[in-house]
Formats: structure tokens, sequence, C-alpha cells
């Protein structure tokens, strides 16, 4: 089947995110007539039939595949600038010890009765990857103990209760909770990858009416820019990732990566966001979470 229809999205490019060495621009030229857009759409269009009604898109359907951050602060929210800040730099002390046990599968659980079993994280992994940061310059947020338990989580087949544990801070009588199962592996794409480097790369965000998706897309340092693109179907939503006002002539070799809003026509919903170079679904990769595995 034929997705509905191109949308050719607008894109709010914002916070220039750092370089990757080694590697000459990112994308192509966004010229008129120069029949890289129209390369782009036909791209988009064969990534979107390949996947409808593929083994790939089975596979995303049943897996367990988050769309937001697996941490959530205290019930009422941190108090004050200096606990914020502390949350933000990942600042935290462990006063007390943490389950020893490795605690197998976890069930997540979505309405109307579907599941599915996940690994889980043990107590001192998630803690691990909780306090990532190393350390900061003010005072940590301490952690007292851990129970097991919980949370409600956003994912790609919507609302979805999944084992978390609470870790108990002091000062505060509500725990910060952590989602401690691990996604399901993304799928393979059914479609060969095209040449070069991805240009779309993760989303960092879904905006709360699913109208609005952000991720980070790559450009070279001798352009104007970011573009990304989006060719809305039933089942999926594929992003086409180029550059504008790229300029002629020798150009350093890095590539920059941009945060880019890209406005979509209808909600994201359960349809599955892909990249059109690889044909790969997008992971989400916001602040701090349990790796698939």
């Amino acid at each position: 089947m034929r997705p509905a229809g191109r949308t050719s999205t607008r894109a709010v490019a914002a916070l220039a995110a750092g370089c990757l060495a080694g590697v000459a621009g990112c994308g192509s030229p966004d010229a008129d007539g120069s029949g890289e857009r129209e390369a782009r759409a036909d791209r988009a269009q064969k990534v979107a039939e390949a996947w409808e009604g593929s083994a790939a898109a089975k596979a995303w359907r049943t897996g367990y595949h988050p769309v937001e951050a697996a941490v959530r602060p205290p019930r009422g929210g941190l108090r004050g600038a200096a606990d914020e800040r502390a949350y933000e730099e990942r600042h935290f002390a462990l006063d007390g010890k943490l389950p020893a046990q490795q605690p197998g599968d976890g069930t997540v659980r979505w309405g109307k009765g579907d599941s599915l079993k996940r690994p889980v994280q043990s107590a001192a992994e998630s803690y691990r990857a909780l306090a990532a940061g190393g350390g900061g310059e003010g005072a940590p947020l301490t952690v007292t103990g851990v129970e097991r338990g919980e949370m409600r989580l956003a994912t790609s087949r919507g609302p979805a209760t999944v084992p978390a544990w609470l870790f108990l801070l002091e000062g505060y009588d509500a725990p910060l909770s952590w989602a401690a199962v691990t996604p399901s592996p993304l799928p393979r794409s059914p479609i060969a990858r095209t040449g070069g480097a991805p240009q779309v790369d993760r989303i960092v965000a879904t905006s709360r009416d699913g109208r609005a998706v952000t991720v980070i897309a790559w450009h070279g340092a001798c352009d104007d820019g970011a573009v990304v693109e989006a060719l809305e179907s039933r089942g999926s939503v594929v992003l086409s990732g180029s550059v504008k006002g790229q300029k002629p002539g020798n150009c350093t070799k890095q590539a920059i990566g941009q945060r880019v809003t890209v406005k979509l026509e209808r909600p994201v919903g359960e349809r599955v966001l892909l990249d059109a170079h690889t044909g790969q679904p997008l992971p989400y990769a916001g602040p701090r979470g349990p790796r698939a595995r």
C-alpha cells in the first residue's frame, strides 16, 4: 500500500550540538532544479512501501520501545535550584546498600491485556546509569534506599506500565522512579541503506500532542544547517535529511549535530519513525534509560 501522501515539513533548527571528526559534510545541497528533492522523495516512498506489512513492522508493533526518558523526578517536583541542578548533572550520592540480586525478567503491560516479558536491570545497574554524571560542583541528591515498583511510560504502542526501581531521596516523601526494563532491539530494515552517512540520527523529544518530533540531524561546516522532511503514511513517518545553503569549495571534515523539530500533519501515534537513508527505525535517545538488548 502506498503512503497517504508526501509532506514537506517546516523544520525549526536550534542548538548545534557538537562535531564528528573525519566526516566531510552531511547531506546534499537543497537547491531547486538539482533533482535532489525528487530523489529524496522517491527514496522515502520506497522505504515506506518496504515497511508496509513487513516482518520488521510486525516486530516493531509487538516490541517494547519507550519514547520518553526512563527517569521521573519525585511527585511534586524537585525543591529548589540546587536539587534541579544536581538532577540535570546526574549528581547523586548513595547512603546505604542496594539490593544485590539480579531481578530477572519483568512484564511490560499495555491496555487491552497486551503484555511482554523483558529483562530488568539490577538496582546497581540502574543506579550507575542514574548517577552517570560523575559528580558536580554543588550538593548531590542523596539516595537512601531503593524499592521495587512500577511506573507509567510512553511507548511506541501507547502508554505502558513497566517494572521500575523507586529510589528514595533524602528530604523527599515521594521516590524518584526509574524504568528498569530493557527496550526491545530495533528491528532490521526490510530495505537496503543508501550510500554515505546517515543524515537523521535519533529522536530526542516528541510533543505532547504527537504532532511534532525533534531529532538530531547532521550537516557540515560549510552550509546553513540541516533540513528534515517527512513522508507520512498509515504505518510510518519517513524522515529525510538534507542541508541548505551549501557553499562551494574546500570545507573542513566535520559533521555538526543539530536539533530539528519536524511538524506532522497528524499525531505520530503508533507509527514507526524511520530514517530514509538507512530504512531503520530511529531510536529514542533522550536523557537516560536502559539500552536495548
